[in-house]
């Protein structure tokens, strides 16, 4: 095609020609995919970003200006600065651990001030723990840590719903009520 006919063509897209956003598709999607995979090196990311970038001339075909260079040349700057910004996102993903470990302290924290505050507090919801009666205890911890419903949980334990519910809910009581003893003095 020529620079002209890629021109009309975005400006079809600019006034919104869905037909003519297809036949820009068909026409570039193979380079703009195989850039983006060789950039990513990632079939799925690929696939992902090339519709990203797609979806963007569809925005953005107004502020096209010829001025800037070809209609294929501004299709695939944007998938480069898609792919990179991709890559970056998912390169940064890897490196933050957003799930620590352990909640235990560990080297890294240096402040004594904080490990003792740290230690103080688990001490203290050890104790609180305590007051609880085993199904009590139990129930809370099916409940909270495995991040289930009333009905989930009773389902899991095997136990009606009404037990359940009263369990975590006076279990809950009682830590309140440690805990906010413990607190106050």
């Amino acid at each position: 095609m020529s620079e002209d006919e890629w021109l009309r063509l975005l400006r079809a897209i600019a006034d919104g020609d869905q037909s003519a956003l297809h036949s820009l598709y068909e026409q570039t999607y193979r380079i703009v995919f195989t850039l983006i995979v060789r950039i990513n090196m990632n079939r799925e990311t690929a696939e992902e970003v090339t519709l990203d970038v797609f979806y963007d001339v569809w925005r953005k075909a107004s502020t096209y200006d010829p001025a800037n260079g070809s209609v294929v040349g501004w299709i695939m700057n944007q998938a480069r600065s898609r792919a990179i910004d991709r890559l970056r996102f998912d390169q940064r993903k890897k490196r933050v651990n957003t799930y620590p470990q352990s909640l235990r302290p560990t080297t890294d924290i240096v402040d004594p001030q904080q490990t003792c505050l740290f230690e103080e507090q688990s001490r203290m919801l050890r104790n609180a723990l305590q007051v609880l009666t085993p199904e009590e205890r139990n129930a809370i911890e099916t409940a909270f840590f495995s991040e289930y419903t009333y009905e989930e949980t009773a389902m899991k334990l095997n136990q009606p719903l009404g037990t359940v519910k009263t369990r975590i809910r006076s279990g809950m009581a009682k830590l309140r009520e440690a805990l906010g003893r413990k607190l106050i003095r």
